[in-house]
């Protein structure tokens, strides 16, 4: 049996500057919360809570030292921070911050804004806290026609367009070619792909091992974005694909039928959920 092992598979630079920076927190205090999870993996959060680190959903909660989470926060819960007096870490992703930053200069500036990505991800979230009032969600092809409604009953002429950082870069590229045939001939459009590097490398190299292999196995938090996006493109490539936690769900009776097996690993899976898959498929 061969194992092909995805170079990018694992922590991306966000998720693991927020954890490493989390364990320090907890190994020197013990009143450490985290509003939300601090990353979508389950195993993480788990070593975490275990060791002190208290997860609560609301900052009224919060009775120490507070982590704001890798995807952020919306912006008004800064301004109850301060109100409360609450110490704050805030290990939010620098990309993440950047796409804030933009949001909210091109808002200012007047702009109406297209925002790729799902209305319910923690990082959307807290990004249209920053767009100000005149901007849109887009996640599927169906959203981009009450999206352009929207804009036009705005009356503005500007439009900007940014991503959630673990959106589709296929999806991406696909909705801003129609976007642009509707609305270039009326409307000043700026473009910035606030994709994560991190998450367009892991894509291509998902659907690269995928195209070579009999069975593509996807390790992460099911309720993880970026990990949800490996696994629909190695379904789309290879035609045995799962999406798995960790190594109990793995059925290896199953796994061995294969010959030829790809790895790949979402952005918040630690390098331990990897390598205990590894030595059960090596045994």
């Amino acid at each position: 049996m061969e194992i092909i092992v995805g170079k990018t598979a694992g922590f991306c630079y966000g998720v693991k500057r927020a954890v490493d920076g989390a364990k320090k927190l907890v190994e020197n205090n013990h009143d450490i919360y985290c509003l939300g999870e601090l990353v979508h993996n389950k195993e993480v959060i788990n070593e975490l809570t275990n060791q002190g680190m208290k997860v609560i959903n609301n900052i009224n909660e919060a009775k120490g030292k507070t982590i704001i989470r890798a995807h952020g926060v919306p912006k008004e819960i800064y301004n109850m921070v301060k109100e409360k007096n609450i110490e704050l870490e805030d290990f939010t992703c620098p990309n993440v911050a950047k796409i804030h930053e933009i949001a909210q200069e091109y808002s200012n500036n007047d702009y109406y804004i297209f925002l790729f990505g799902s209305r319910e991800h923690p990082e959307n979230i807290g990004t249209m806290s920053f767009c100000g009032k005149d901007y849109s969600i887009i996640n599927k092809n169906e959203d981009i026609e009450k999206a352009i409604e929207n804009l036009k009953e705005s009356n503005k002429k500007d439009l900007l367009i940014i991503s959630q950082t673990t959106y589709s870069l296929e999806d991406f590229n696909k909705f801003i070619k129609i976007i642009e045939e509707r609305l270039k001939e009326n409307y000043n459009i700026t473009i910035k792909n606030t994709i994560c590097r991190a998450t367009e490398l892991r894509q291509k190299e998902t659907e690269d091992i995928s195209k070579k292999v009999d069975l593509m196995i996807i390790i992460g938090g099911k309720n993880s974005s970026n990990t949800q996006k490996l696994f629909n493109i190695a379904k789309e490539y290879c035609k045995n694909a799962m999406l798995i936690e960790n190594s109990k769900e793995l059925n290896i009776e199953d796994v061995k039928k294969h010959e030829k097996i790809g790895i790949m690993a979402g952005a918040s899976t630690p390098q331990k959920s990897i390598d205990e898959i590894l030595n059960i498929l090596n045994k």
